[in-house]
């Protein structure tokens, strides 16, 4: 099952925050900032500029050069999760916003420099992952029936079109550079394992084999790798993706094949649920996190 929020209130958790980029040859990781609070998932803008992060309902972009966050003006959604994504010329970004009235999460668009948020799914929950690289279409997980699976929707809303219909959960859905493919992740093979399908859904093919349980694939900008966050086999339940657990971000061609350990970290939930490629394809943008003592 989806791991879900305090209805109307994204979860706080006891920990610091820090923001990071590793360099996938070298394998370096460099700290931005830390923070003494959450901060959840990174998206990187296309001019290399910024990232884009929630934090506690709030979506915040960080300039890199400066070090410094300023809160993007949201209007009424200000209870945000971690699935945000911005539009492929970076002058959009749909949220996952929680509404007043019941709790759940819908997914909604607004200016990236700030405005008034328009609603895209009136079902609910939707939890947002992929923006289509023409720009007209969403993918996202959203439960219905009871059952997790992937749709996607035009970006000014209207009908969704289901795309899997298996039982188990599916998840992450996000479109490769080029919009032939959306990777995601299943546990219908047992473990949960990052897949591939045409985007209309046809040809799902598992893509990882690992004795792990791997979660939100993302492409890089080049089509040429796929980053992947993966729990031990046995640290969390297949369709559970929990915080606070030492976890991997492995990369693997995008063609398929053997996938490799980029950073080892402390974290889980928030730390790459988006994606979060620098657009020349050479770093990731993660989120590694530190337990609070208790008092």
């Amino acid at each position: 099952m989806k791991t879900l929020k305090e209805p109307g209130k994204p979860a706080g958790r006891n920990v610091s925050s820090v923001l990071e980029t590793v360099d996938v040859e070298s394998g370096e990781r460099t700290v931005l900032a830390e923070f003494d609070y959450l901060v959840e998932a990174p998206n990187w803008t296309r001019d290399g500029a910024r990232l884009i992060y929630n934090s506690l309902g709030r979506i915040y972009s960080f300039d890199i050069s400066s070090r410094e966050s300023t809160v993007i003006d949201s209007g009424y959604a200000v209870h945000c999760n971690n699935d945000h994504v911005l539009s492929p010329d970076n002058k959009l970004i749909a949220v996952s916003h929680h509404t007043q009235e019941d709790g759940q999460s819908r997914i909604y668009i607004l200016p990236i420099s700030g405005g008034v948020p328009v609603l895209i799914t009136s079902m609910a929950p939707s939890y947002l992952h992929g923006w289509s690289p023409d720009g007209g279409q969403l993918a996202y997980c959203g439960e219905r029936n009871g059952q997790y699976d992937i749709y996607t929707i035009p970006v000014s809303g209207g009908v969704e079109t289901q795309l899997t219909d298996l039982p188990g959960l599916d998840d992450g859905p996000e479109y490769s550079p080029d919009g032939r493919y959306i990777w995601f992740n299943s546990v219908r093979t047992g473990l949960m394992q990052v897949w591939r399908m045409k985007a209309d859904g046809s040809e799902q093919t598992q893509m990882t084999f690992d004795e792990s349980n791997n979660w939100f694939p993302h492409v890089s900008p080049d089509g040429e790798s796929v980053a992947f966050l993966a729990y031990r086999k046995g640290d969390v339940a297949p369709g559970d993706h929990p915080a606070n657990k030492n976890v991997e971000i492995r990369l693997m061609p995008s063609a398929g094949g053997e996938s490799r350990t980029l950073v080892k970290l402390f974290g889980g939930q928030g730390t790459i649920n988006v994606n979060s490629w620098s657009p020349d394809s050479k770093r990731l943008a993660f989120v590694s996190y530190r337990l609070k003592e208790q008092n």
